[in-house]
């Protein structure tokens, strides 16, 4: 694989940062470079200025509204957005029911659900983890039964990020629990809408509302909401999880995260000497910029081989596994350098609306370390991924 950019692809990196220049919405950047949280609507703000661009399919085949771009563009255009602290795309749509839909559903969904993702008309959030079911996802208890030409839903999931401001959700439920757990799972999709949905918040340790607990009381969905075949959704859900895992590593922000440590580091001082120069300070950023740096060409041979049409495979969880310990890493070093001023906290769900003497900085480092606790959890714990690794390439 060559490593080096070509004037095309020098070319194109310009092109991506005018874009940013001229259309990245100024509010909305200021913002992020604050570290205030964005509302819903700014959120789709900005879906809808990259999808007027063209450029929301990154990662998506030309013949269903993909770019068609190799994968160095798809590089260059993430780093260049992460770089320039862009709000994260919300990946449930794009990168994860979306290629369950255009592989496995029928045309008609084809026809409706992918242009609508791709404009961003809809923002999905997924329906699999259940109170009793994570890693362990194929025990699944949410049950859909067959009535005429519809399903009635009744159960519950957890941890539904976004939930609060979906339209759609897609979910895992089970239709026959006569043979092994892993048979007999549905995928299906849910209107939000739908009478008997009900969205409960989870308030996480950093005090944010980010997480819901999703409950389904006798919801009526039509059979054609059905994704691929009745009782093959595990097949389904397996695959969606490879293109999730994928996205989680998150180099490009990875990246943006050690550049801005390192210069708050210049800026923080202990006896007359700033903390970037300090040895032991230094020797933990070296380390985490070469791990970055073999995450990123991981990353890249990730997607050079989707561009010969291979899908991800155990390479998403190693990615999953190195990315996300990185992001803990990265956050407690945060943490270190921000010192007491990020200890105190107010109030019983954290410190948002507090009087507290710390700055901004420092309390936003801390909200975050806690938030970055959970990463090495969702999408699959990184002991599972472990599993994963030893038998698709150890054989064991």
């Amino acid at each position: 694989m060559d490593l080096n950019f070509s004037k095309e692809d020098l070319d194109f990196q310009s092109e991506v940062r005018e874009f940013l220049d001229k259309e990245y919405p100024k509010h909305i950047k200021e913002k992020m470079d604050n570290g205030d949280d964005l509302t819903r609507d700014e959120i789709v703000e900005w879906h809808k200025v990259v999808a007027k661009k063209g450029w929301m399919g990154h990662s998506w085949p030309v013949e269903h509204g993909g770019t068609g771009w190799d994968a160095t563009k798809k590089y260059i255009y993430l780093r260049e957005l992460a770089m320039e602290g862009c709000p994260m795309f919300i990946p449930f749509g794009l990168q994860m029911v979306a290629p369950v839909i255009w592989t496995f559903g029928s045309q008609k969904q084809k026809d409706y659900f992918l242009p609508r993702i791709l404009n961003f008309d809809d923002w999905w959030c997924q329906g699999y983890s259940e109170p009793g079911s994570g890693s362990d996802l194929a025990s699944l208890k949410c049950k859909a039964e067959k009535d005429g030409d519809e399903y009635v839903i009744n159960g519950q999931k957890t941890w539904t990020t976004l939930g609060q401001h979906a339209d759609w959700i897609f979910v895992l439920v089970r239709t026959d629990d006569s043979g092994k757990k892993q048979e007999g799972i549905t995928f299906i999709l849910v209107d939000m809408k739908t009478p008997g949905v009900s969205v409960k918040p989870i308030i996480t340790i950093d005090g944010d509302h980010e997480v819901n607990e999703v409950w389904f009381d006798n919801v009526r969905v039509p059979a054609e909401n059905v994704v691929g075949e009745p009782g093959q959704g595990w097949t389904y859900a397996k695959f969606l999880l490879f293109h999730e895992r994928t996205s989680i590593a998150g180099a490009p922000q990875l990246r943006r995260g050690l550049n801005g440590l390192v210069k708050r580091a210049e800026k923080i001082f202990h006896n007359d000497s700033p903390l970037s120069e300090d040895p032991f300070f230094k020797s933990k950023v070296a380390q985490i910029e070469l791990d970055l740096s073999a995450l990123e060409m991981t990353e890249l041979r990730g997607l050079a081989a989707e561009r010969e049409g291979k899908g991800p495979g155990a390479e998403s969880s190693l990615l999953k596994i190195k990315g996300t310990e990185l992001q803990q890493r990265l956050t407690s070093l945060a943490l270190e350098a921000a010192g007491h001023e990020a200890l105190p906290f107010g109030g019983p769900y954290g410190f948002k609306d507090q009087e507290v003497s710390s700055s901004k900085a420092a309390q936003l480092t801390a909200a975050k370390y806690l938030n970055f606790r959970k990463v090495t959890i969702y999408g699959g714990t990184n002991e599972i991924q472990k599993n994963i690794i030893a038998k698709a390439v150890l054989g064991l």
